[in-house]
């Protein structure tokens, strides 16, 4: 009878001489003879991530990467600030989930700091992950060999800047998204790798928008990663045109309302506000946040930035044409209420 030489390849968890078991998707070959058979054992090594982020926003795609498997090698977030009456430190939401996943943290007060940087290296990081943190320094954006990608809130290019959420709801938006991209020079004018749209309701506020792009995003995230550790994706340019829409830094004086707007502009500013930084108007001389809204296009009868009420049940301002009625708002000194109870504890 004659001899039938068979060889097998196995893919296996190795382990190594250490008794290390190694996981991932960079092979190395370990070939162990014996006779006519020959197993391929194969090796493992993990891509290593390090996550910048500081926000509630950040929390929902780091998990997302910690619960799909992913290394973790290092978490960058935002020092520990003073907040609130008594000016205790407070933890961001990225930190303390970190902590709470055993993680290792850094917390660098300058992204150039020789120190943080050394840190930074030492963790041997093969991508980077930004999700709402502070703009990074080319020493640090560029560092892995993988490069660092980012997760924006936004259908990109549309809507690049610090804000892209209350700037779509404002804009009376039906449609947002989330993007991935890699980070570059100018800020969010990396190539795209992958993009998800989210539909925007008639009501939603800014804060609903934000819910449903952390979930979409977090996904596109973990989708995102997976495509660059097996290298099948392919990046496209972002195109530049003078009709893009800006989602820049809002500030106090954007947030004041303006009653000689139509009334549709004035609603999508609320809704596009809420229920941060929140706008904002003046009645008896002090300040009534407005955190919810709804309203009426017809003729007031009144000028614009009067208001009408029955002292009990609505209280309603008049826009350039048309009603906006308040329900949900917080008066100087006072805690957020309903209208009716708010109406209830004033003289008008």
């Amino acid at each position: 009878m004659s001899k039938i030489c068979v060889k097998f390849l196995v893919i296996l968890p190795y382990k190594t001489q250490d008794d290390e078991t190694i996981m991932g998707l960079s092979w190395q070959t370990v070939m162990v003879a014996h006779d006519s058979l020959t197993i391929v054992k194969t090796k493992h090594k993990q891509m290593k991530i390090v996550f910048m982020g500081t926000p509630d926003f950040a929390v929902a795609s780091l998990n997302a990467l910690v619960e799909a498997g992913f290394e973790i090698a290092g978490v960058v977030t935002a020092a520990d600030k003073p907040a609130g009456r008594g000016q205790k430190l407070q933890e961001s939401a990225v930190k303390k989930y970190a902590v709470e996943k055993g993680l290792t943290v850094l917390q660098p007060l300058k992204l150039k700091d020789p120190e943080f940087i050394e840190e930074l290296k030492s963790l041997n990081a093969d991508l980077q992950v930004v999700v709402a943190f502070r703009m990074l320094p080319e020493i640090v954006w560029n560092m892995p060999e993988k490069g660092t990608i980012n997760l924006h809130a936004s259908l990109l290019p549309q809507y690049r800047g610090a804000a892209p959420i209350n700037h779509a709801i404002i804009n009376g938006e039906t449609e947002s998204g989330v993007t991935t991209f890699f980070l570059k020079h100018e800020i969010d004018t990396g190539d795209v790798i992958f993009s998800e749209h989210v539909a925007i309701a008639a009501d939603d506020s800014a804060g609903d928008l934000h819910d449903h792009l952390m979930l979409a995003g977090a996904g596109l995230l973990v989708k995102t990663v997976k495509a660059i550790e097996a290298n099948n994706y392919q990046e496209q340019p972002q195109i530049f045109s003078e009709e893009l829409k800006h989602a820049p830094k809002i500030f106090k004086e954007f947030c004041k309302i303006d009653w000689n707007q139509p009334v549709k502009t004035v609603y999508n500013l609320i809704r596009g506000l809420s229920p941060y930084p929140t706008a904002f108007t003046t009645l008896n001389d002090k300040t009534i946040k407005i955190f919810k809204a709804g309203y009426e296009e017809t003729e007031t009868g009144i000028i614009p930035g009067e208001f009408k009420t029955d002292g009990k049940t609505f209280l309603k301002f008049a826009a350039l044409d048309g009603f906006i009625e308040l329900i949900d708002v917080q008066y100087e000194g006072k805690k957020r209420m309903m209208a009716d109870e708010f109406l209830r504890g004033m003289r008008l």
